[in-house]
């Protein structure tokens, strides 16, 4: 039984691995007798959190006031078969990694399907896609902030 626990099949290893690379698995596991081996590669996650934390738990305290009193004024003119909503609770990115041309702007035209936002929740990036085809007329969310589910984000015409 020694024997068996001095030395970890490296073979075993690289094979599990190279599962992972042919399959797009992020993690497999093998468990047999008393030894068990995990094999895991990272996700490709494109944002870190750190630099945005600050603005993300400080703006929205100061933006509710003003989102709450306009909220009544702006609705009615906006049809709500034209509002994406927030499918999951989240922080928002508007572009593919920090720095780079975000997805859409006001006035871009978009297709249906095409990525509008990303949302991040429980670390995995979320791709939000156009549910149809048309103009950008309002982007009602900013880029680093948490969303709640259900929440009005972008309006196509």
């Amino acid at each position: 039984m020694a024997e068996k626990k001095s030395g970890i099949d490296q073979a075993l290893i690289r094979d599990l691995a190279n599962i992972l690379n042919e399959t797009d698995l992020t993690e497999i596991e093998v468990e047999q007798d008393d030894l068990r081996i995990r094999v895991s590669r990272a996700g490709t996650q494109q944002y870190v959190q750190a630099p945005i934390a600050a603005p993300a738990y400080s703006a929205p305290a100061a933006a509710a006031p003003a989102a709450a009193g306009a909220a009544p004024a702006a609705a009615p003119s906006r049809n709500p078969a034209n509002v994406v909503n927030a499918p999951m609770v989240g922080t928002v990115y508007m572009a593919p990694a920090p720095g780079a041309r975000p997805f859409i702007e006001i006035g871009a035209t978009v297709k249906e399907g095409q990525t509008l936002i990303i949302i991040e929740a429980m670390k995995t990036m979320n791709q939000i896609p156009s549910p149809k085809s048309g103009k950008v007329t309002e982007i009602l969310v900013d880029d680093g902030h948490p969303v709640e589910y259900g929440q009005a984000l972008v309006v196509i015409e």
